[in-house]
């Protein structure tokens, strides 16, 4: 499966899917890109899902025009540090 790390992630994160390819959105040079621009480069790029922090994205994206998988993460602050 083909993920992508929102900004708002530690880039360490990558390691706990080592049976999945992992990149982050710096990494895809995808940095300050708005998240509908954001899920149409990954359409693009044949992504099956977005991991993020971000609650509000729901509210912000049309899912019905952006068929993709999203993970909404929920973490302890020392998991951050």
């Amino acid at each position: 499966m083909k993920l992508l790390l929102d900004e708002n992630l530690p880039k360490r994160l990558k390691l706990d899917f080592a049976d999945h390819e992992v990149y982050t959105v710096l990494e895809k040079g995808w940095n300050g890109i708005q998240n509908g621009k954001l899920l149409q480069a990954m359409l693009e790029d044949d992504f099956h899902a977005l991991l993020t922090f971000d609650k509000n994205l729901q509210h912000q994206q049309n899912f019905n025009k952006y068929l993709i998988t999203i993970f909404v993460l929920s973490a302890k602050n020392e998991y951050l540090r």
